[in-house]
């Protein structure tokens, strides 16, 4: 029996600061879906050239009471960079909190607004270890 992988939902709290978290990241909208009748919206996103693997957000428009708060059920998502560095420097500087610093050159932790895990690993090789990534301590949890 085959298996095809399609996409990883995720609920938020607020669409467009979600959106421009995952933008942040390089992915970017593939197609978006309002459904009136059911009172939400799907949005795709993927980094670009791999629309075959998206994250699906998912937006209630009559919020999501009586759903668990804590998103550490899910796990996490994971996305591999092309420089550690640069990505956590890029998000830093948006205000985004790095969770677990990128002290050995391979790999770090962030979270999004809605508190879902993001892994970002180095492509490649670690890079060696770098300044203020190496002796950064962990923020929260991860």
């Amino acid at each position: 029996m085959k298996v095809r992988y399609l996409h990883t939902m995720i609920r938020v709290k607020d669409l467009e600061k979600t959106i421009e978290f995952f933008r942040l990241l390089g992915l970017e909208e593939t197609r978006r879906i309002d459904n009136d009748k059911g009172r939400f919206t799907l949005v795709f996103l993927a980094p670009p050239g791999q629309h075959e693997c998206p994250v699906e957000l998912t937006y209630n428009w009559d919020g999501d009471d009586g759903l668990p708060s804590d998103s550490r059920h899910f796990g996490h998502l994971a996305y591999r960079v092309e420089n550690i560095y640069e990505m956590c420097q890029k998000l830093a500087d948006a205000g985004v909190t790095i969770n677990r610093p990128p002290r050995d050159g391979h790999m770090a932790f962030v979270r999004s607004p809605d508190n879902i895990s993001i892994e970002l690993l180095q492509e490649g090789e670690h890079l060696p270890p770098q300044e203020p990534w190496a002796s950064m301590e962990n923020t929260g949890h991860w």
